[in-house]
This record gives structure tokens, C-alpha cells and sequence, in this order.
């Protein structure tokens, strides 16, 4: 698999997920909310790009998988199994791709995403002191 792909796919997994978190299923078919969050809008276009380039068959599949995350309510296994399919996409479809990287912003050169998953975890690029969990003091200087 190509790392344009890869890099496609870590961008847009953000967007999905909050597409799919907002609109469920219907997110396949709903028109342009006004009101909608840029982060949702973005999703929900890049979920109806590749739904309308797909044939019965790609798009019985991505409403298939776009329900199962929905209905998962769990955003780790939203973004592995959306990002799983729109692998799959674009290794298929070179203008998709082309189309995407057009569609999402570029990310800044030195950009640093961290993430951080599960109950008291914690995400920093830099840190100093960090405590979880219960019954913990600062420690004293």
C-alpha cells in the first residue's frame, strides 16, 4: 500500500468518524446542513464521494460498514473500519484519491498529531508531569 494512501486515509479518518457519529447511516444520503460542524460537512462529503463513485455492490458494502460503526459507538473501531474501507477505495480508484488529497486541508509541514485512547490516558507532544489515576499528589519539587 502506497503511504499517499495511508497519509489519505489518517486524514480523513477524523472527518468520518465525526460524520458517521453525527448522522449514522443517513449520512449516505443527507443533503448540506447549514448548521453542520466543518469537521462533520467534510466527512459526510467525503463518505457521498465514495458512495456515488461505488456500483450496487461497493455501496451496499459502504452503508453496511457505515452502520456497523454507527452503531458500535466506539471511535476506535469507527476509524479501523472506515479507514479499512477507503484503503481499499483508493488503492482501487486513482481520481478518488487525487479528488481527496484535493479535499483535505494540507497538513502543515512539522504537524504533530497525537492521540490518546482509553480511560485516563493521556496525549502531549511535550510533558512535564503527568498522573492518573486516584489517590495521587503532585510530586514535590
Amino acid at each position: 500500500m502506497s503511504a499517499e494512501i495511508v497519509q489519505l486515509v489518517e486524514q480523513a479518518g477524523p472527518y468520518l468518524t465525526a460524520a458517521v457519529g453525527a448522522y449514522g447511516a443517513a449520512v449516505l444520503t443527507r443533503a448540506e446542513d447549514t448548521v453542520a460542524d466543518a469537521t462533520v460537512a467534510l466527512g459526510r462529503r467525503i463518505l457521498q464521494m465514495v458512495w456515488r463513485r461505488g456500483d450496487r455492490v461497493g455501496r451496499a458494502e459502504l452503508e453496511r460498514v457505515v452502520d456497523e460503526a454507527a452503531d458500535e459507538q466506539n471511535e476506535s473501531y469507527t476509524v479501523a473500519v472506515l479507514g479499512r474501507l477507503l484503503r481499499q477505495v483508493l488503492q482501487e480508484d486513482a481520481e478518488l484519491r487525487a479528488e481527496l488529497s484535493a479535499m483535505l486541508p494540507t497538513p502543515a509541514a512539522g504537524t504533530v498529531t497525537i492521540k490518546a485512547s482509553g480511560d485516563r490516558s493521556i496525549a502531549a507532544q511535550h510533558i512535564g508531569t503527568a498522573i492518573t489515576g486516584d489517590g495521587h499528589a503532585a510530586p514535590r519539587s
